[in-house]
């Protein structure tokens, strides 16, 4: 087993071993920032083309609370976690909508096919080559033009810190701003802030290049 997939396995160990008691703290819509929430919406509804709802793909959905959200704010919204327990709880939490098991660096999805991914928080755990992997793979199913948003925990270098679950990363904005356009994107939107007792966040939103 590769130094990456023994840390994925890592990790989808670890929050299978939390997942119900994550549900219960964090899972539901009603646990997300509104800030968050304003920000994910805005950014969803710009994908919209034409008459049909934009099909967006929540990486690392966890139990699913931001599927549900895309999906009550008229999106054509699906989930996919490696977490098999986030899986299986997401389908019982919300079973009208479609959550699959697989990776942000294997979606399993179609090349050139959904007009939006949202990685919010699915790629703290990850090391640089795998979240250029991950870029490159969400960069492959959405159609040119599409976006992508992306959720993280922000800091003035790139390091590791002991989160709650497993070991997890800061990222500067101009670094992961970089990495995202390296991987064929542009950067159309970045932001930080820190609240009371938390973690600085980090978020960036960005389209994908027609060419290279």
């Amino acid at each position: 087993m590769s130094r990456e997939a023994e840390a994925l396995a890592g990790v989808v160990r670890d929050y299978g071993n939390r997942a119900r008691e994550y549900a219960e703290l964090l899972g539901g819509v009603e646990h997300l920032a509104a800030l968050d929430v304003e920000l994910v919406l805005h950014w969803a509804h710009g994908l919209n083309q034409g008459a049909s709802a934009a099909t967006v793909l929540d990486v690392g959905c966890g139990p699913g609370q931001w599927t549900q959200l895309l999906a009550e704010a008229g999106l054509a919204a699906r989930g996919i976690d490696p977490v098999p327990e986030f899986v299986e709880l997401a389908r019982a939490r919300y079973p009208q909508q479609r959550f699959d098991l697989a990776s942000a660096q294997m979606t399993g999805v179609a090349e050139g096919t959904v007009d939006g991914v949202l990685s919010w928080y699915s790629l703290i755990h990850a090391e640089p080559g795998e979240v250029r992997e991950a870029l490159t793979e969400f960069r492959r199913i959405l159609r040119p033009g599409g976006g992508l948003a992306v959720g993280f925990f922000e800091g003035p270098v790139r390091e590791s810190f002991a989160h709650a679950v497993t070991t997890a990363c800061f990222w500067p904005l101009e670094e992961l701003s970089s990495e995202v356009a390296a991987a064929g994107f542009t950067v159309i939107h970045t932001e930080a802030r820190t609240g009371p007792g938390a973690r600085r966040h980090g978020a960036l939103l960005a389209t994908r290049n027609a060419l290279g």
